[in-house]
């Protein structure tokens, strides 16, 4: 996992290929004429697209922890403030719906290890060993997650 600021990306657009164009894509683009619909828009195919979601936050305790094979997360707050929960994918025991290779996801019910807080202009990195539990707010969240092909 990679917390970080979208002043300073740098260092983070070296991990993967294609990092670096998804975050000059978020840091030119004008976010605010995309729906938050779910809408899937495609920078680079199935190798690298996004969807910007709003939603009504959820407490601790409705929690549904995540994780991919596929894909890397990076996820974007756009509004409102987020808490996230993370734990080592080694560490789940709790399986909650096996992988569904056409969602690119497994659920967990494992209670996070940490918990970090994302503010707009921060973006949060998620690899296939972070079980990531985002969504944690009294607030009105407006976030875009860009997938990134491994």
């Amino acid at each position: 996992m990679i917390l970080g600021s979208l002043k300073n990306t740098e260092t983070a657009e070296k991990v993967h290929y294609l990092f670096k164009k998804a975050f000059d894509y978020i840091k030119t683009a004008d976010l605010t004429t995309i729906p938050s619909d779910g809408t899937r828009i495609e920078l680079e195919g199935n190798k690298l697209y996004f969807v910007i979601n709003e939603y009504l936050g959820k407490t601790r305790q409705d929690l549904i922890g995540e994780a991919h094979r596929k894909y890397i997360d990076i996820q974007v707050l756009l509004e409102g403030t987020e808490s996230m929960g993370w734990i080592e994918l080694s560490e789940c025991r709790k399986l909650l719906k096996p992988y569904d290779s056409e969602k690119d996801a497994v659920l967990y019910n494992d209670t996070p290890s940490s918990y970090i807080q994302v503010s707009p202009g921060e973006f949060v990195i998620f690899f296939p060993e972070d079980v990531h539990a985002p969504g944690i707010s009294t607030e009105n969240i407006k976030k875009l997650v860009v997938k990134v092909l491994i």
